[in-house]
């Protein structure tokens, strides 16, 4: 039956343009967003898994950022503690000299007083942002060790927990005060006293650049892992949400052919009622 109230194919055709311009417009979103899935009623499972992953990306950049910092603060700690060694190698060099007759013991020690001198000096000032690992007083408000976030660590729908590395302080300032505890050298006796003191502090010396520099390669170990882990994280997110260009690229092109379709179809379906006119010629 044929009428001028109800045209059922335009209506179908109708139907079908919507559909075709609603797919148009979530594939141009994809395009200009490079996203498929952009907001949560495009998905809302995915939407909300790809929220809470990007909230733990920027917890682990935040992770990196201290990472970066607790490394150079150790880096420099260790630095200034190989220095040290260094420095109580000399010292115990002119030790060994003092233990002869015939040297100048005064010269000996001036040498060995202005070396003690440099130690305190760099043991004071191997500092990075007001925290000292060769001091007693690692930051100036009585801590003995570096708190060094690490990780943030999640299990399940539980809230991330965060991990840390502590780095104790090796406290040169009182195990190696040369000023103090070194035995001034006026003769051999003096100057083998001096020679057996130099050696426990070189010991000590030794000792804590070793632990700081095993704790400066675990906190850049970490700081690389976790680089790797959010770059990780971040093609997953991707892997999610990212529209895959290429289809999308494809999917484009064949819906502005069927838009094309659709629109003829319906100017054909609009025509019909038309042709009701010539049963009345």
């Amino acid at each position: 039956m044929s009428s001028i109230l109800t045209n059922n194919g335009a209506m179908v055709a109708l139907q079908t343009l919507k559909s075709i311009n609603s797919d148009l417009d979530k594939t141009q979103n994809a395009i200009s967003t490079g996203k498929d899935i952009a907001t949560a009623k495009d998905g809302s499972a995915i939407w909300g898994i790809s929220k809470v992953m990007e909230s733990d990306v920027a917890g682990f950049e935040a992770v990196s950022d201290a990472l970066s910092l607790g490394e150079s603060t150790v880096a420099v700690a260790s630095a200034g503690a190989e220095r040290v060694v260094e420095v109580l190698k000399e010292i115990k060099e002119l030790a060994i000299s003092a233990n002869s007759e015939n040297v100048d013991f005064t010269k000996i020690q001036a040498d060995i007083s202005e070396r003690s001198a440099q130690v305190a000096s760099i043991i004071s000032a191997a500092q990075f942002n007001g925290a000292n690992l060769l001091a007693t007083d690692v930051d100036g408000n009585g801590a003995t060790s570096l708190g060094v976030l690490s990780s943030i660590d999640r299990v399940g729908t539980a809230a991330p927990t965060p991990a840390s590395i502590t780095v104790n302080s090796v406290d040169f300032e009182a195990n190696i005060d040369l000023v103090a505890d070194l035995t001034a050298i006026t003769d051999t006796a003096t100057a083998a006293t001096a020679l057996a003191e130099v050696e426990v502090f070189l010991q000590t010396a030794i000792d804590g650049a070793s632990s700081l520099g095993a704790s400066a390669a675990r906190i850049r170990d970490q700081n690389e892992f976790v680089g790797k882990l959010t770059d990780a994280m971040k093609s997953g997110i991707g892997s999610l949400v990212d529209a895959d260009m290429e289809a999308t690229s494809a999917k484009l092109q064949a819906l502005q052919t069927q838009q094309q379709l659709g629109v003829q179809a319906l100017s054909i379906a609009n025509q019909a009622p038309q042709t009701i006119l010539s049963l009345f010629r």
